[in-house]
């Protein structure tokens, strides 16, 4: 495989018109076309083993895995509210049974308290709920109202709703405030994806790599060598920061090699499903656990779009919902439960309407679920809000929806990756993570 070639391309099948049309984003860089076995051959010599594991992860910060459900996930069918009646009236063919409901146990909610609740697809990150390390929080999203896909994504990565002026990723610019973990590391933050997403530009060391296991350079295998040594002369002798990114580069694509993907054996037994969601993970856990200095990586998991057809304890989003769910779950018996200073967060750019539309589906919404799992996370539990901002539940009867149809958003996601990023990626500097808002902890990390 080639640089920039994308195995996490969105599913759109289901998507409406706007999500469908999206283009993709293309890594534009030196970084993009440099090899460099030979390069750094000083740097990483030949003899160096193949499979390099390391039991723990030596840090003084989490390492941060951050997940983007692109499409609008459907929160109340992720996370259900059974103990809200409005939720059946206004979903009268994909709503979830009620956990006494007299159906098989596949085709209902697993009661995770009183009020809330899994639906069979979510059912794999119940060890992880049980462990406490899994924190469900509902009624999240961005206060922003925006129905596009394009301008809620990028607003949410960004991390600046409606500034046009800003470039840089939330993510990125948290890189950018901190010293790197590992201050010899050519590589600090990967997206995998084949273009970088929003959330990690601005972050020095940092690159889209769609499959770490082939990151190389493209091209017949008898002019290697050659290419290479014209990269290597062109690029010694480029202009700062030019010639940084490219040594970057070319130390990373040696790095790469060094770490054995294909023999990697995840603790625990763990089996990650073989999906592009699920391949990414495993990658991302073959890199935390070699130990090589990565501090942040984005996946996406597409599909989450659905107008028609969306299904309620089977169907599509059920599906999908499985996928997210097993990956998910076998990143937490391999990865979070043997290591403390590691922390995954989920989003999504907004939820869908609170009743379902005449073809079985959802249109665009506002609220949906967060999730964040880790060691430091205060798991375990179903953290929602009413509209005075107290513990509670803004409601789903009509009268209680925002413009009548939508969950309202009580919970910012902005106040969630706040906390994590001061008190998990040890960055006081939120302000400017964030700027222009004014966070407020919510008890999301221990």
């Amino acid at each position: 495989m080639v640089l920039g070639t994308d195995e996490l391309a969105h599913d759109d099948s289901c998507g409406c018109q706007e999500y469908r049309d999206l283009s993709r984003r293309q890594f534009v860089g030196a970084a993009a076309g440099i090899s460099g076995m030979a390069a750094a051959a000083a740097v990483f010599p030949e003899w160096l083993p193949k499979v390099v594991l390391a039991e723990t992860f030596a840090g003084e910060r989490d390492v941060i895995v951050s997940i983007f459900q692109r499409g609008g996930a459907d929160g109340l069918n992720l996370c259900v509210p059974f103990g809200d009646a409005s939720y059946y009236t206004g979903r009268s063919t994909i709503a979830i049974p009620r956990p006494d409901a007299k159906v098989a146990a596949n085709l209902k909610v697993t009661a995770l308290d009183g009020y809330f609740g899994f639906p069979p697809g979510m059912s794999p990150l119940l060890p992880a709920y049980a462990a406490r390390n899994l924190l469900v929080m509902h009624a999240a999203g961005q206060t922003f109202v925006s129905r596009s896909h394009f301008d809620a994504q990028r607003f949410m990565e960004v991390g600046k709703p409606a500034d046009l002026n800003y470039v840089s990723g939330w993510l990125g610019r948290h890189l950018a405030l901190v010293p790197p973990m590992r201050t010899t590391a050519p590589l600090r933050a990967l997206g995998l994806a084949s273009g970088l997403q929003k959330s990690l530009v601005g972050g020095p060391k940092t690159l889209p790599i769609s499959n770490p296991a082939s990151y190389t350079i493209g091209g017949a295998a008898n002019t290697v060598v050659a290419r290479q040594s014209i990269l290597l002369a062109d690029y010694t002798n480029a202009p700062v920061p030019l010639n940084a990114a490219a040594l970057d580069a070319i130390n990373t694509i040696a790095l790469l090699q060094t770490v054995n993907f294909t023999g990697y054996a995840p603790a625990n037994k763990a089996v990650y499903p073989n999906s592009s969601f699920g391949r990414a993970l495993k990658s991302v856990a073959t890199l935390i656990r070699a130990d090589v200095g990565i501090e942040a990586a984005q996946v996406d998991i597409g599909g989450w779009d659905t107008h028609a057809a969306q299904g309620g304890a089977v169907g599509a989003q059920a599906t999908l919902a499985n996928d997210f769910a097993s990956s998910l779950a076998a990143f937490h018996a391999d990865i979070v439960a043997t290591n403390a200073r590691v922390t995954v967060v989920v989003i999504s750019e907004f939820g869908r309407n609170a009743k379902e539309n005449g073809s079985q589906g959802t249109d665009h919404g506002r609220a949906s679920t967060m999730f964040a799992m880790g060691q430091g996370i205060a798991g375990g539990r179903v953290l929602s809000l009413g509209t005075n901002g107290l513990p509670g539940w803004p409601g789903l009867a009509t009268d209680q929806l925002e413009s009548r149809q939508d969950l309202r958003v009580t919970l910012d996601y902005r106040d969630v990756l706040s906390e994590i990023v001061q008190n998990r990626l040890g960055n006081t500097q939120v302000a400017q993570v964030f700027p222009g808002w004014n966070a407020k902890f919510r008890g999301v990390t221990r």
